[in-house]
């Protein structure tokens, strides 16, 4: 990327996205992504994601989220169904992030989030991270791998201070943050990716209590 796309991007993204003003979803939303574009609930960072066969598709992202343009509740539930072609599996998203941030160059990026991986690594480890993904306080397991081609339906979970994440219907990982993010730094939902190509279709996001 160029440095005059840079800025032009920087700013784009200063000015649109991880607004207080922005919408907080208070009954249950859902994009089942059947159409042609993106569209106007969705702030892409600069990486080449697109609607294929109805599901949001990416391929060589480096770290450049797809951000929804509406605020999560502090507490909800989030459900989405992923797939990977790669047979390095890494299926990511962000959950309460700050709604704009990307990496600046190829290479590190410090999230805003939670962030959770499945196969990264050369699909050796899933991991719950809070903001860092490298950070030893991240929460890892590696008895499972991403199978290419196949889908696994994913529900995140923030209650207070837990975080929870199913794959399938059965717990996967789980973090208790005593420190937990919240305000508007800490408010959007985003897709991401690193290299692999990847498939997120049936969106939900329900408010808790």
């Amino acid at each position: 990327m160029n440095t005059a796309k840079a800025i032009s991007l920087a700013l784009c993204v200063a000015a649109l996205a991880g607004c207080p003003d922005d919408e907080t979803i208070k009954t249950p939303f859902v994009d089942k992504f059947d159409r042609v574009e993106l569209g106007s609930n969705w702030l892409n960072t600069g990486a080449n994601y697109k609607i294929v066969d109805g599901k949001i598709n990416v391929k060589g992202a480096y770290n450049h989220p797809l951000w929804l343009k509406k605020r999560l509740p502090r507490n909800a539930v989030i459900e989405l169904d992923v797939m990977s072609k790669s047979g390095v599996g890494d299926i990511k998203v962000e959950a309460w992030g700050d709604g704009q941030s990307y990496a600046t160059r190829k290479g590190a990026y410090l999230a805003t989030s939670y962030v959770f991986i499945f196969g990264g690594w050369g699909n050796r480890i899933s991991a719950l991270c809070r903001m860092d993904e490298h950070a030893n306080d991240r929460k890892t397991r590696s008895d499972l791998r991403v199978k290419p081609g196949q889908t696994y339906h994913w529900k995140i979970k923030r209650q207070g201070n837990k975080v929870e994440w199913f794959v399938d219907g059965k717990p996967f990982l789980a973090m208790d943050d005593k420190d937990p993010l919240t305000g508007n730094n800490h408010a959007y939902f985003g897709f991401n990716n690193w290299q692999s190509d990847l498939y997120f279709d049936n969106l939900k996001i329900t408010p808790l209590k």
